[in-house]
């Protein structure tokens, strides 16, 4: 059975834009294909008279640092990710959550763009991207912008950037600098499909031993990838102890919409998750801000 009939390779943002201008609307972009080709396959998607595959474009395939931003391009895979010691060093959330999608076969071709595209609610390199408070370059025929992530999650598996009229060219964030760390942590079954029961980032930016600022992500924990506002804003100007941080993690259950899910764990489980490992990836990203080289892990678990 035949689920498209053209595939493209632009060579430029411009030539990608035109292709889907061109479709009207029966193209769409893809970046690693890893969920969209099984979505199209298994009719959760419609089929599509043409793919568009960025990953050729000059620019868009490494990781580069302007203006104070680490940038990553469309066609950067979860595998260069992870390899990369700036990543390392200065989003180490971000490593840890695309450390852990899939296997390395996966990694090697999945790429971070089309992860964030997905808009799943349970994205483990969409909860570390916004844990990182990354803004998205979005082309389309009207031109190029970037955009606060975070504005982009519609619904489950639904952007506001149509993936048949518009593209994400690049990623950026701040990396983290002196006294400012992160952290990614996922609880997943054991054996069988490994779909996270709940995932959680953090990054925290510290003034001596008090949080000045703060970013929690946290998935699957409602309909969008779920940002826990008034964990963060409770952070703000504390003292980053243990006490702290557990009260943070009630904060952040006060606002979380969990359910029970057959595939993944119930409610009740996914809510003593938070209690119990919010704390330690705030004290992990606390312990990243105080000391030296960052070292990530669970890469590859």
């Amino acid at each position: 059975m035949v689920y498209w009939k053209d595939y493209f390779t632009p060579k430029s943002i411009e030539e990608s834009v035109k292709i889907l201008t061109r479709y009207k609307g029966t193209a769409r972009m893809i970046g690693g294909g890893t969920d969209l080709l099984l979505e199209i396959q298994q009719g959760h998607r419609p089929k599509v008279d043409a793919l568009v595959d960025p990953t050729h474009i000059t620019g868009l395939d490494g990781i580069s640092e302007e203006d104070g931003y680490l940038v990553v391009g469309a066609g950067v895979t979860h595998t260069v990710i992870v390899n990369d010691p700036r990543m390392e060093q200065h989003a180490t959330c971000l490593v840890e959550s695309c450390g852990v999608i899939g296997g390395p076969q996966v990694r090697n071709v999945a790429t971070l763009a089309g992860n964030i595209a997905h808009a799943l609610p349970a994205g483990d390199g969409t909860i570390g991207a916004l844990a990182m408070g990354a803004e998205l370059q979005v082309a389309s025929s009207e031109g190029v912008e970037w955009v606060n992530m975070e504005t982009t999650f519609a619904g489950p598996g639904e952007s506001t950037i149509d993936p048949t009229r518009m593209m994400i060219a690049r990623i950026r964030f701040k990396p983290t600098g002196d006294n400012e760390g992160s952290s990614f942590r996922r609880v997943m079954r054991p054996q069988g499909v490994a779909l996270p029961m709940i995932a959680m980032a953090a990054r925290l930016s510290l003034d001596g031993e008090k949080i000045a600022a703060s970013r929690i992500a946290i998935g699957p924990a409602g309909k969008v990838p779920f940002l826990a506002v008034r964990a963060m804003e409770f952070l703000k100007g504390r003292d980053a102890c243990d006490n702290v941080f557990r009260k943070a993690a009630d904060m952040a259950l006060s606002e979380v919409n969990l359910r029970s899910s057959r595939h993944r764990a119930t409610m009740e489980y996914r809510e003593e998750m938070i209690r119990i490992q919010l704390p330690i990836t705030l004290k992990k990203a606390f312990d990243r801000a105080l000391g030296g080289k960052a070292v990530p892990e669970g890469v590859g678990a």
